[in-house]
């Protein structure tokens, strides 16, 4: 790879993780800090909720919250810097709400610094405090959030050596943002169009509304998550449609405080139609279900696999990456997959394995088919094939 981190994802909030990583350099100290990160949302989801709707209501969303989906299928699939997201969206949507603009506007700039997109959050932040009465500092954090965003994939990412193109995959609508949103105002049929033009798109729409039961679209607070489910559904890449990865973990924190949000407005707005003491028992009643749901989600993506008992013995392509990591040695430089990389990165230096040949001691891949014609290619080229099983390859260049 010849660019650093920062080309890929700007995340230069993971440096706060280095003395972890110090104490223990292994995968199993980003998957545990990742779930206290999740875990540490908790408190201020609690806090907003007991404020909006009261007390018993707040441990019931918190619940909620800790169980959901987005978070569950976060956590299966390794560690990511959505890691921090949760957290500081949770302080930064709670702290703003209070009044607390210090703890408020610190949390913003560390999610400016959890990964390049974030920009369009904090823009979306922005919006819900102008709607909401904050005007001058709506604006202000609009501002903030589109210009860091742009400049973040215009200059940021290209001096790290990335391709600020690549995670632009709007081939309908235009090559950036600016473009983008010429294209919502003279298109808006076909924007919206595109938006539900996938039955994957409608199953990603309903499984993020339904954990805050529709509500949140009551609520201007749902703005701040509407940049980035608008920024996975226009999208060319259908990968970035569906709920299988960790994407919704981004938005769910705000989802179900937009959620409590707009069920109180709802409660507000009936009582001023005169509906009879709507407030208590619809306030219980919507925390309720909302824990409900969450629970109802809990055997399925990805907790399911607890309840087999195949999940809890090894299965051969787990006995074949062990023996591989077993074969390379100490202190060597090594090629790998990412399934390997971060439980070699303790004992040896690792580089990603992008097929580019650099006369790499040891390379260690998962391979499909379609790879077998590269792992061939290294073969020709003065390595020697020291495992093939079960899809994983061990490559060792001759006399190095």
């Amino acid at each position: 790879m010849d660019y650093i981190q920062l080309a890929d994802h700007f995340s230069p909030i993971l440096a706060v993780l280095a003395p972890l990583y110090w104490l223990h350099d292994g995968p199993e100290t980003l998957l545990v800090t990742q779930a206290v990160l999740f875990a540490l949302a908790i408190p201020f989801v609690w806090m907003f909720t007991r404020r909006v709707l009261g007390t018993p209501h707040a441990y019931l969303v918190s619940v909620a919250y800790a169980i959901s989906w987005p978070i569950a299928q976060a956590t299966a699939v390794e560690f990511h810097e959505v890691a921090f997201v949760p957290l500081l969206s949770a302080i930064a949507v709670e702290r703003l709400h209070a009044g607390r603009r210090l703890p408020g506007l610190l949390a913003v700039l560390g999610l400016l610094l959890t990964k390049e997109d974030l920009g369009l959050m904090v823009a979306g932040l922005g919006v819900w405090l102008f709607l909401t009465g904050q005007r001058r500092l709506g604006a202000e954090l609009v501002f903030t959030g589109v210009a860091a965003f742009e400049v973040v994939r215009k200059f940021v990412i290209p001096l790290a050596g990335g391709n600020p193109a690549y995670y632009t995959r709007y081939s309908k609508l235009g090559e950036d943002l600016p473009q983008m949103l010429w294209s919502a105002v003279t298109r808006p049929h076909e924007f919206v169009a595109m938006l539900f033009d996938d039955h994957s798109k409608w199953d990603t729409w309903g499984l993020l509304l339904w954990p805050a039961l529709f509500l949140c679209l009551l609520s201007p607070l749902f703005l701040a998550a509407l940049p980035l489910i608008l920024e996975r559904l226009l999208a060319d890449s259908d990968n970035w449609w569906s709920t299988g990865w960790h994407y919704d973990a981004f938005v769910i924190v705000i989802l179900l405080m937009a959620g409590v949000d707009g069920a109180a407005r709802l409660i507000r707005w009936l009582e001023r139609r005169g509906v009879p003491r709507p407030g208590h028992g619809l306030r219980l009643a919507y925390a309720a279900a909302v824990f409900a749901v969450a629970v109802t989600t809990v055997p399925y993506r990805p907790f399911d696999n607890l309840m087999s008992p195949d999940f809890y013995h090894p299965d051969p392509r787990t006995e074949a990456r062990e023996q591989a990591m077993s074969m390379v040695p100490d202190g060597v430089v090594v090629e790998a997959t990412d399934d390997f990389g971060a439980r070699l990165s303790g004992r040896t230096t690792v580089l990603w394995w992008d097929y580019q040949k650099r006369g790499t001691p040891w390379i260690v891949a998962s391979v499909n088919n379609d790879l077998r014609g590269v792992v061939d290619s290294y073969l020709n080229e003065g390595y020697e094939m020291r495992l093939d099983r079960d899809d994983i390859v061990v490559l060792h260049r001759i006399g190095s």
